[in-house]
C-alpha cells in the first residue's frame, strides 16, 4: 500500500508544470528520502507509516491541482506535518524530510 501511495505522489510531482526544474528535482529527491524512511518506519510503526504516506499523497495532490484552493493546501500540509509529531526524538531525519517537503510543496503550490 505504501509503495502505491509513493508511486501516486511521484506521478503527481511529474505533472507539476513549473518553470523551476530545480524545485521539481528537489521534490523528487525528498520523496525518495521519504520513501526510504517510511519503509523503515513501516516495519515498527505500520499505522503511523501509512498515515504519513497518506498525508503526503493528499498534500501532493492539493499542491499540484490546476485550480488550487489555498485552504485545502494549507490543511493538507498541516496534516502531513502533524503526522510526524512524536517522532522528533526517535526519527529526526523523517521529521526533517517531511518539514522540508511541506515547505517545498508550499512554495510551489501557493
Amino acid at each position: 500500500m505504501i509503495k502505491k501511495t509513493i508511486e501516486k505522489i511521484e506521478a503527481s510531482i511529474q505533472k507539476i508544470s513549473t518553470s523551476d526544474n530545480q524545485k521539481k528535482d528537489e521534490l523528487i529527491k525528498l520523496l525518495s528520502s521519504l520513501k526510504l524512511e517510511i519503509e523503515e518506519l513501516y516495519k515498527t510503526h505500520n499505522e503511523h507509516a501509512q498515515s504519513i504516506a497518506g498525508f503526503a499523497e493528499i498534500a501532493s495532490h492539493e499542491t499540484t491541482r490546476k485550480n488550487k484552493e489555498s485552504h485545502l493546501v494549507n490543511l493538507s500540509l498541516e496534516g502531513l506535518s502533524s503526522s510526524v509529531k512524536g517522532f522528533e526524538a526517535s526519527n529526526p531525519k523523517l521529521v526533517k524530510i517531511v518539514n522540508d517537503l511541506c515547505n517545498l510543496l508550499s512554495s510551489i503550490g501557493i
